[in-house]
Parts: C-alpha cells; structure tokens; sequence
C-alpha cells in the first residue's frame, strides 16, 4: 500500500473512532434523543447526495431492505446503545458485525467456513460476551442494543451481496432517504424534548452533526471505498482495526471509559478473533463499512 493510501486509510479509522465518541456525547451527555440524532443525520446526508438518488437501484425492494437495515436500523439502535454504554465497549461489541456477516452468509448465501474462519468468529463472540455480560450475570442493556445493530449492519451487507454494484454517493443517497421517514416517524411517536436538548447543547451540537453526517458519513465512507476498489479487501479489513483501537483510546481521554481487566481481556479476544476472521476473507461489500460509524 503506498504510503498517502496509507495515511488516508489511518485518517478513516480516526473518524469513525471520533465518531463513536461525539455520537456518546450528543447522546448520553448532552441528552439529545437517540432516534432524533439519527434522523436529522441522514437528513442531512440525503440532502447533500439528493443529485445521486437517481437511477433507481434495481431491484428497488430490495435496496429499501439494505437502507432499512443499514440506516434506521443500524445507526438507530447503535445510538440508542450509545446512551448507556461507553465508546470503548460499544467499538468493541460492535466487531460482532464480521462474524455475525460471516455466518449469515452461510446461511443466505451457502458460503463455506473454514476452520481458522471458525476460530475466528468463536474467539470474537466470546470476546462480545465477556464485554458484554456484567457482574452478577446480567446483561447489559446498552450493548444489546449494539449488538442489534450489528447484526441490522450484517443483515444489510448479505442484501448489499445480492445486487449488482452500486455507486458510492448513490448508495448513500437510498440509505439516507430509507431512513429519513421511519427514523422521523419513530421519534414522534417514542421521544420528546428533541428541539430543546437541541438548543440547550447549542452550536456543539450542530458541529457534530455535520461532522457525523459530512465528514464521516459521506467524506470518510466515500474515501473508503475509493481504497477498496485499490486494494484487496484482506488487506484493508485488519488495517481498520485501527478503528476501535482509537475508539477506546478517544473513549478514555474524552468520555472517561474505564478500562478494566474485563474489558482488556474481551476487547484483545474479540480484536484477534476479528483479525483471523478478516484476513481469510477475499471480498468486503460496500454496505459493511457503514457498521464502522
């Protein structure tokens, strides 16, 4: 990989870790209702690609599914997790992505798992677990509903597998208006106070949202698929370990997220596990990269 590619591909990785954790703070901190947040994100996001939307992508069914999932259903229940959960436990959890991707494609898609692949996704679910599950045997809520969103992610790039290529911006431009109505409809109808914790949080909270809508959602998830269609997939995929490895070190700097030996030990057996899986795949739909952000 030549050293600018490089560079660019580090810069992703930090701003979908940054993502993570401005995401926790309008959420969690500043109180700004998780389905709102979401909603007016892919607004945004559908504004700024509206000149991509068409020609429709073919079957039209089915890219509603992919948006669903990918938008409403990812960033939805990601933000709820969000409220409770710290940045560094919620970039760990949501690794589960490849594997659950992984093992929906066996299912959908008749794939075949070698045993390493098998090892792989056996060392990051149990790494999920011990992260997930808390003293006393109870589960944690928050990253429940991570866990939610990573299998709505998973579900969405088996879909994404199944029709022909689509253009970056277009693909950004269907997820945003997939998910603009039912995530608008959803907020109405479950939340309150969505334009006064807007106002309280003031201009911090307009700063995120372009910085979660353009610079990450349409900049850095555009750029990444420059560099897939560069480089083989196996080669980006562990490289974006980078991803939570940031995530955790920005959680611990700027949200204070507790690092204990718990979570050390889940977070290095999900990462490797993440790792063996990644390194025998051959082909990374554009769909999955969404679960990054």
């Amino acid at each position: 990989m030549k050293l600018k590619d490089f560079a660019l591909l580090v810069l992703i990785c930090l701003m979908w870790g940054a993502s993570n954790v401005v995401s926790k703070l309008v959420v969690g901190h500043w109180g700004v209702p998780p389905l709102y947040f979401a909603a007016v994100r892919f607004a945004l996001v559908l504004l700024v690609t509206l000149p991509w939307l068409l020609p429709v992508p073919q079957p039209v069914w089915r890219i509603l599914l992919v948006g669903l999932c990918m938008g409403a259903g990812n960033f939805a229940l990601l933000f709820m997790g969000l409220q409770t959960a710290s940045p560094s436990s919620v970039a760990v959890v949501v690794q589960a992505g490849l594997p659950i991707t992984t093992l929906l494609s066996i299912v959908m898609l008749g794939e075949r798992v070698h045993w390493r692949r098998g090892l792989g996704i056996a060392l990051t679910l149990i790494g999920v677990l011990i992260v997930v599950w808390k003293p006393g045997f109870a589960l944690s809520a928050g990253l429940m509903f991570v866990l939610g969103a990573a299998f709505a992610g998973s579900l969405g790039a088996i879909l994404m597998k199944q029709m022909d290529e689509i253009a970056p911006m277009r693909f950004q431009a269907w997820v945003g208006l997939t998910a603009v109505v039912p995530l608008t409809v959803a907020s109405l109808l479950f939340e309150e106070g969505q334009i006064v914790t807007s106002l309280a949080a003031g201009w911090p909270f307009v700063a995120a949202l372009l910085f979660s809508a353009l610079i990450v959602s349409v900049c850095a998830h555009t750029a990444y698929y420059g560099l897939i269609a560069k480089y083989e997939a196996n080669l980006l995929a562990p490289l974006t370990l980078i991803t939570p490895l940031s995530t955790i070190a920005l959680g611990v700097m700027f949200t204070g997220d507790q690092l204990d030996g718990r979570m050390i030990l889940g977070s290095a057996l999900a990462l490797a596990g993440v790792l063996i899986v990644a390194v025998r795949r051959t082909r990374a739909p554009i769909a999955e990269t969404q679960e990054h952000a």
